[in-house]
């Protein structure tokens, strides 16, 4: 796993890594669900695909995508073991060359983001012609974030997140120069799938 030593952990994801990943054990109806639904919005997975937080690779994997970015070392090294080349860095400042990639997908990674705008252009310039972006995200306000918050297991990472309703994601990803072409918000769980447009 590859290390960006500019980069500053966040210390629940390191602290409480296990935890984080037996939720999706604990909680496999809501997981399957969650993942049914990403694979109905992206359909054939081209490659090469990336996920930014990729986390411990439980959408990674089963996804068929094979790179990930990840700032949590304990994550990381859970996504590596699940056969996901892991590259520790932020969506901010991907270590990679342009060009690249022909599909991003960032799932439940936005409210954790410093400056997403800043992502969104980093995935822009890692596209190819042809790329293809999905974010899916927990929305302010929907069932899914009020349930979440109250429950420790997962408000411990959800409680200094940011959470946005899919307007704002919309027009946020639209001006890093993508062009909107599904939306899926059913229970407040939302997932949004863009084409490579032209820069602004």
């Amino acid at each position: 796993m590859e290390i960006n030593p500019d980069f500053m952990p966040l210390t629940v994801f390191e602290e409480y890594a296990e935890e984080y990943d037996q939720w999706f054990s604990y909680n496999r109806e809501i997981y399957l669900d969650e993942l049914r639904r990403i694979r109905q919005a992206i359909g054939d997975i081209p490659s090469p695909a990336l996920e930014i937080g990729v986390g411990s690779g439980r959408f990674a994997e089963p996804l068929g995508i094979r790179f990930g970015i990840e700032p949590s070392w304990a994550l990381g090294v859970m996504a590596k073991d699940r056969g996901i080349e892991v590259i520790r860095a932020v969506g901010e400042a991907v270590p990679v060359q342009s060009s690249i990639f022909r599909m991003v997908v960032m799932i439940t990674v936005l409210c954790f983001l410093k400056k997403p705008e800043e992502t969104f252009r980093e995935v822009h310039r890692i596209f190819m012609h042809d790329g293809k972006l999905l974010v899916a995200f927990i929305e302010k306000g929907g069932i899914i974030a009020e349930r979440y918050l109250i429950h420790p297991d997962k408000g411990r990472f959800l409680s200094q997140a940011r959470f946005y309703n899919h307007d704002e994601v919309i027009r946020m990803i639209t001006r890093t120069g993508f062009d909107l072409v599904s939306v899926d918000c059913r229970l407040g769980f939302c997932i949004l799938t863009f084409h490579k447009g032209d820069i602004v």
